[in-house]
């Protein structure tokens, strides 16, 4: 059990955080039409080495955080902030993603496995927001840094990212359709998720202070 659990939270904190379209997935997406699945393949790899290495990273700074309880609080809050935020954008303001208006150039067919590495490095928003979800799976008391543990949870990141991209590289022609159902719902279903996890770290400030 508790190594099902950090796995699980990672798992799901990389659904939430790597399911908005950005530029990994856009790449991935683009790589897969011009290249071929296999070429696609072989960027993911790249772009998860490094996406593992933010995860453990981030533990590492959680760990130091989790030691502190007033950073934790203060974490905590901003945390709720961003979530309560994020959940009104997607639900209000955030436009549907559209494959055909993004312009990534793919100048080399060679070498996708450093192309993924580089486009994923370019990306450090993944270590404050998987440092925000150690630390609370720790103060919940479901995390306590020990080093299986850690591995589990960046397997699940691991895991999850690799399910986001493969969805993307699998539903490429149908996110280029206008009447598709995820095109559709798909920032209404990421505002639940942020939604349920703004109101779970709501519980969590509430539990702490009472």
């Amino acid at each position: 059990m508790t190594l099902i659990v950090p796995f699980f939270a990672g798992l799901v904190a990389a659904l939430v955080g790597v399911l908005p379209p950005g530029l990994i997935n856009m790449t991935v997406a683009k790589v897969r039409l011009t290249d071929g699945l296999k070429r696609a393949m072989v960027f993911t790899l790249g772009a998860l080495m490094v996406i593992a290495v933010q995860t453990y990273v981030s533990l590492l700074f959680a760990r130091y955080i989790s030691l502190h309880n007033e950073v934790v609080t203060t974490l905590r809050a901003i945390g709720f902030i961003v979530f309560v935020l994020l959940t009104f954008y997607f639900f209000f303001f955030a436009k549907k993603p559209d494959l055909n208006n993004r312009r990534i150039e793919l100048k080399s067919k060679r070498s996708r496995f450093f192309l993924g590495m580089l486009i994923s490095g370019l990306n450090v928003l993944p270590i404050p927001y998987y440092v925000f979800v150690s630390v609370n799976l720790a103060s919940s008391g479901y995390f306590d840094f020990q080093l299986a543990q850690e591995i589990s949870l960046v397997l699940g990141v691991i895991t999850g990212s690799f399910l986001v991209f493969n969805g993307y590289m699998i539903f490429i022609h149908h996110l280029q359709s206008k009447t598709d159902f995820f095109i559709k719902n798909m920032n209404r279903m990421i505002g639940s998720i942020t939604a349920l996890v703004a109101l779970l770290t709501f519980w969590n400030i509430l539990k702490q202070d009472g």
